[in-house]
């Protein structure tokens, strides 16, 4: 049997004796990589960012930053992950090694303060270092969009990175002066070879056990002898469930890097996109053509968890709360079924049966998301949440409209957190469809829309308030969208 082992900072570490439960996180500061640090086990502070070698959009391999706390280690067996330690270039013998540029940055413009978040942040500015295209645009990407630095960081790749100290501001300069890799830089030339193929793991220990498949089909035979099995691709929500509630699995089966499970493609009536891409991966390859999904991505937690975070976790989940399905209810998606006997396509209204419940069947997995063309040319996602960033939706509302010499002629809309599932606004549409768009029918239109689904009291939201930002949401999109055509 091959022993599982990760390539950490350049040298090949056992995983054993690491429990399959195991978080990346535990794995490293166990190995005395203490830089790695825990904050709050849900991967919303960074404190745990590393870098993971990934198939790349623009290179063989991307460095990408995701959260140790939430994922397995065991799903990192043959993989290759750097820390904030590794980012250092070893010097002379009996001299110190030299420091990344980002961490010298971090330190000449006081980027560190009490120092507990700074590995973590260090390593998801390292990971937009690396990306390429970074420096494409410059003072023009400054100059549209004030969350990007004149040399072309993206801000955005920190908002899963927390402060306590509230050391923002040196960070950001830290973020904006960085330059660009040189050409003997080890990870920057990393980026030219393929990352390693994840190993098709066995990995038992402790009547626990991690398994990687490596084709869809023999994943589909396991979950038939294992219905009981759990299903991983980033971990996101398993990781959280492992940390915070103590849950453990007898058996966990990891399908992230499945290539069946990992299509991005425009076919003839539809796109098809893979229920284990990342929605990092998505978002770059889609490059806006799809603007609702556009418009849902720099809402979506972080980018720390999109790097990691999949639409078949989000759908598999099965949340009322989940970011995704209003967008894809909205977008008429449907999701494809497989299991060891063939596959099957639902179309995503009639896929949620209750709360956390669906269709899928024991054994069965998603396979795809497909979103018919052509799409509505009127699209909106509108999140309400206490934070604006890296936040779960009070009322999540996304739009979908053909509107046609100013009648609505088709009208599709999604709604998350006002019912025990996602659901589709039904009454709202019929009320739009075949009526001018015009004042008089969307305030109309929005009564019904605050009637809509069966919201509830909680710690987020009082029902009235969510009943009342439901209507509020059709009324700012038909300010938005008259304000576009007067413009």
């Amino acid at each position: 049997m091959v022993t599982a082992r990760i390539t950490v900072n350049g040298k090949e570490t056992p995983l054993a004796p690491a429990a399959p439960h195991t978080t990346v996180l535990d794995f490293l500061r166990e190995r005395g990589l203490t830089g790695t640090k825990e904050g709050c086990a849900e991967g919303e502070c960074g404190a745990c960012s590393v870098l993971v070698a990934r198939p790349g959009v623009d290179k063989p391999t991307d460095w990408v930053a995701v959260n140790a706390c939430l994922l397995p280690a065991a799903a990192l067996d043959g993989q290759e992950i750097v820390t904030s330690e590794g980012l250092a270039t070893a010097g002379e013998p009996g001299t110190p090694p030299a420091l990344h540029p980002v961490q010298e940055e971090m330190a000449v413009r006081g980027g560190s303060q009490c120092g507990y978040c700074t590995p973590g942040f260090i390593c998801s500015m390292a990971a937009e270092y690396y990306r390429p295209g970074r420096c494409a645009h410059g003072q023009e990407a400054v100059d549209t969009d004030p969350e990007h630095g004149p040399n072309g960081f993206d801000l955005h790749a920190l908002s899963g990175n927390l402060c306590r100290c509230t050391g923002y501001r040196p960070i950001r300069d830290a973020a904006f002066a960085v330059g660009t890799p040189v050409g003997d830089d080890p990870l920057a030339r990393r980026r030219e070879q393929s990352p390693p193929e994840p190993a098709a793991t066995v990995y038992t220990r402790d009547a626990s056990t991690f398994l990687r498949p490596g084709t869809l089909d023999e994943t589909l035979r396991l979950l038939r002898e294992r219905p009981d099995a759990v299903v991983v691709a980033g971990s996101t929500d398993w990781g959280v469930e492992v940390n915070i509630r103590s849950r453990r699995a007898g058996c966990v089966i990891a399908v992230d890097r499945l290539p069946e499970l990992r299509a991005l493609d425009v076919r003839p009536g539809h796109i098809e996109i893979g229920a284990a891409r990342t929605l990092t991966e998505i978002e770059r390859r889609l490059d806006g053509s799809v603007p609702l999904l556009a418009e849902l991505f720099p809402q979506f937690a972080s980018r720390l968890i999109r790097n990691s975070a999949t639409l078949g976790g989000n759908l598999g989940t099965g949340s009322p709360i989940g970011d995704s399905p209003p967008v894809l209810l909205a977008l008429e998606a449907s999701v494809v079924l497989a299991d060891a006997d063939g596959e099957r396509e639902v179309p995503l209204c009639d896929y949620f049966t209750g709360y956390r419940q669906s269709v899928r069947r024991p054994g069965e997995l998603i396979r795809a998301v497909r979103v018919p063309l052509p799409l509505s040319p009127v699209t909106a996602f509108h999140k309400i949440a206490k934070r604006r960033f890296d936040d779960i939706s009070s009322v999540a509302v996304a739009f979908a409209l053909d509107i046609e010499d100013g009648i609505v002629r088709k009208a599709r809309i999604g709604l998350g957190g006002v019912a025990a599932t996602p659901i589709r606004a039904l009454a709202t549409e019929a009320a739009l469809e075949g009526r001018p768009w015009a004042a008089e029918t969307v305030e109309a239109a929005a009564q019904v829309l605050g009637a809509q689904g069966t919201p509830m009291d909680d710690h987020r939201a009082s029902a009235r308030y969510r009943s009342a930002m439901l209507a509020q949401s059709l009324l700012k999109l038909y300010a938005q969208t008259t304000e576009a055509v007067s413009s």
